[in-house]
């Protein structure tokens, strides 16, 4: 009897999703019927009949994970240097005013501008991992700041009076404090990572890669497959939110239950 009250709040948030899918699914139909052209427009029954085709195929695994390589190592370096920097820049003011102007320069900067130079720097295959780290670094580094600067100040003072030493300070003061701001710059930033690492594959055309693959689409103008590489790429970001969600929220419950055996 317990579990079926608890499952009633997933059944209603699948039904709830199944609904909205469904919504955009007949939106998507109607503008394809008004305007009655595949080749400016596809329909979802051929995108989802040209997706069943590319997954049975080997080179689809191949670019897919290709791209998913590339842009998941700009991220996650994207990721280790904002933690790294945001550290950092809390413990010493002079470096927090030394790398603000650099980090408030490269969110300001169109992504295009960074991709066109990353050409002239480096090879093709490195620019999506480069455009993806340089998107995620100021994300993270200024979520991670905001959450160390606005941690308790009477929190931080028990802490030197109990002499909690920094592995204490950090893991039951500054930890939990910033951990929502760490969440919500890692579920942001993984979607900026694709959308800019995708259009750095599209520009750069690097060999198997989703990118090449939407380039390719546009210059043969094959609209759906277009529209299928598309679904593919917001298929992966949404799924890759969702696994990031789950692993930052079992540490914050890990670290919630040592929390509480040390109170």
């Amino acid at each position: 009897m317990v579990s079926k009250i608890k499952n009633k709040p997933i059944v209603r948030k699948s039904l709830r999703l199944l609904l909205a899918a469904a919504v955009w699914l007949i939106v998507w139909q109607v503008v394809y019927s008004l305007i009655g052209r595949e080749v400016l427009f596809a329909s979802p029954l051929s995108v989802f009949q040209r997706l069943f085709e590319l997954v049975q195929t080997g080179d689809f695994w191949l670019k897919t994970g290709s791209s998913l390589l590339g842009i998941t190592e700009g991220y996650l370096l994207g990721v280790a240097a904002g933690i790294v920097l945001a550290v950092l820049t809390s413990l010493s003011d002079w470096l927090y005013a030394v790398f603000k102007p650099m980090l408030t320069v490269i969110k300001s900067t169109p992504v295009v501008s960074f991709i066109i130079l990353a050409l002239v720097w480096m090879s093709k295959t490195g620019v999506p991992v480069f455009i993806s780290f340089l998107m995620v670094l100021p994300i993270v580094w200024a979520n991670l700041t905001g959450g160390v600067r606005s941690t308790d100040k009477n929190l931080l003072e028990m802490a030197r009076v109990y002499r909690f030493g920094v592995r204490k300070t950090l893991r039951y003061i500054y930890f939990p404090s910033v951990l929502p701001s760490l969440l919500t710059a890692l579920t942001t930033a993984i979607g900026l990572a694709w959308k800019a690492g995708v259009a750095a594959e599209v520009i750069s055309t690097p060999r198997n890669s989703i990118g090449a693959q939407l380039y390719n689409s546009k210059v043969y103008l094959e609209t759906v497959d277009l529209f299928a590489w598309t679904v593919v790429v917001i298929a992966i970001s949404m799924l890759f939110e969702k696994l990031i969600v789950l692993l930052v929220r079992r540490i914050a419950a890990a670290a919630e239950r040592r929390h509480a055996v040390w109170k």
